[in-house]
């Protein structure tokens, strides 16, 4: 697997506001990051989950506490996935 680093260039005041330290402040970005590629549709939930180094049913899981949607259905879909 081919890996790409990218820098990010932060003024410290950024980091005090967030009251984290690099280390957290780079794994949440990468969780933000993740979750909102996912959300626009642009990666899987499993590239999300990969890409923020979670397991895929933990960054699911993330992300509905968010209120990011998990499952992309149309009425239909829900209408019969609800029948008994």
């Amino acid at each position: 697997m081919i890996v790409a680093t990218i820098q990010l260039d932060l003024p410290d005041s950024v980091l005090l506001a967030a009251g984290q330290s690099p280390e957290e402040f780079a794994r949440e970005a990468k969780f933000l990051l993740a979750l909102k590629l996912f959300e626009l549709g642009r990666i899987s939930s499993g590239q999300a989950a990969d890409l923020c180094e979670l397991p895929r049913v933990e960054f699911l899981f993330r992300a509905g506490r968010l209120k990011v949607p998990v499952a992309d259905l149309d009425d239909q879909e829900l209408e019969r996935g609800f029948k008994l």
